[in-house]
């Protein structure tokens, strides 16, 4: 089947908002060809359970392409148009499978050496959107909050080496009631601008008392969810002819029922959470992975206004059979390896904040937790310097402001 065969009725068993999009748009999608349609049905199947950020996202892109003419739509498409689709690929039911079809279609385009067509295509096409829907500023700037070294009482090693020359060196920070005056602070945040997904805290152990109306997720609380994709992942590599990928794919298509999360949880967090632990290297076993991984798709799907990340200490590296073993005795942390893992996982998070709308704008402040030592990345901050001044944590978030 082809795109301009296409018919309401096939978009039936995707989610309630989803298919109404999709036949709001069916006129649009019987236009494009098939080479590049089902990455963008991957994105809309799963309409339904995606952050407002990526539903406006969708919506102005699908708009966009709603608006071109019939001669725009071939300057815009004539490269993809011009990729050839195998007939098997054609035969998929790639309305109900984009995701699988675009698997198969990297495939194919490998064999064929289609590539290199392919890829030119694409950033074409991202170029003429770029102009096509330039980037909403926030309505105030980002803040990002990363609390690094939980359990290390000192370390010899210099901090934050990466950040310092981009802000201010703090030596003389207050730590008492630092976390949760920093929770504090993402809750003024929220209460100052209530939208919904946009003021987040990640925590890589147990959670800490904070604002219920804050976006929260932590490995803690993922424990079951992630002793029960263990078990599943360990069951489906003994199954003859199991490979790496055929367990992605089974991986991508575990929904938050199988990992035994509960209905009543948020449809569309539930539905984050179990991406972080089946999409994300080292998620399940490792709590500075998940941290990092966490705060990575968070700030590129939920586009966050607040995003507090706590690491904790993760264990130590062991065999990778012993690691994902779900029964694999007590767990030995290692307090100081993961300090260093999160301390660049700070430097990653600022960098990955730059890369959203109103990066000029933006905010960063790294802690060394119950220690005195911070940097504060602001646009008002000199950059390279070092402060002794006695300080706490809140008045440094205030001055950065």
């Amino acid at each position: 089947m082809l795109p301009a065969d296409l018919k309401p009725e096939q978009f039936d068993a995707y989610p309630a908002e989803a298919r109404k999009l999709a036949v709001e748009y069916l006129g649009t999608f019987q236009r494009l060809p098939l080479s590049f349609l089902p990455n963008l049905l991957r994105e809309a199947i799963e309409y339904d359970f995606k952050f407002p950020a990526e539903r406006k996202t969708l919506e102005k892109e699908l708009a966009s392409l709603h608006s071109l003419s019939a001669e725009d739509t071939k300057v815009w498409f004539s490269s993809f148009a011009e990729i050839q689709v195998s007939s098997k690929l054609e035969q998929m039911d790639w309305v109900n499978s984009p995701a699988q079809f675009v698997e198969q279609l990297s495939a194919h385009l490998w064999t064929t050496h289609q590539m290199d067509a392919f890829r030119n295509a694409a950033l074409g096409y991202a170029e003429r959107l770029r102009v096509a829907m330039p980037p909403d500023p926030p309505p105030i700037p980002r803040l990002g909050i990363a609390i690094i070294g939980q359990g290390v009482d000192g370390t010899e090693e210099p901090l934050f080496r990466k950040l310092r020359p981009h802000g201010v060196y703090f030596t003389g920070v207050n730590p008492e009631n630092g976390v949760p005056g920093l929770l504090e602070a993402v809750a003024s945040r929220n209460k100052a601008n209530p939208i919904p997904y946009a003021h987040w805290y990640v925590d890589g152990g147990q959670e800490v008392p904070h604002d219920p109306a804050i976006t929260c997720v932590s490995y803690d609380t993922l424990a079951p969810a992630r002793a029960e994709l263990l078990a599943k992942m360990q069951g489906e590599t003994q199954k003859t002819g199991m490979g790496p990928e055929a367990l992605r794919t089974v991986m991508a298509r575990m929904r938050p029922e199988e990992l035994g999360m509960s209905k009543s949880v948020d449809p569309v967090l539930a539905r984050f959470q179990v991406k972080l632990l089946t999409e994300g290297s080292g998620t399940q076993i490792f709590s500075t992975s998940f941290v990092q991984w966490t705060a990575r798709e968070a700030l590129r799907r939920a586009q966050p206004l607040t995003l507090l990340v706590r690491f904790a200490p993760r264990q130590r590296q062991k065999p990778m059979n012993q690691l994902l073993s779900p029964s694999r005795g007590p767990v030995e942390l290692d307090p100081m390896g993961s300090l260093l893992d999160a301390d660049i996982g700070a430097y990653y998070n600022w960098i990955n904040q730059q890369r959203l709308p109103g990066s000029e704008t933006s905010l960063f402040l790294v802690w060394f937790e119950n220690h005195k030592e911070a940097v504060a990345v602001s646009p008002s901050a000199p950059r390279g310097t070092v402060s002794t001044s006695a300080v706490t944590l809140p008045q440094i978030i205030s001055w950065m402001a």
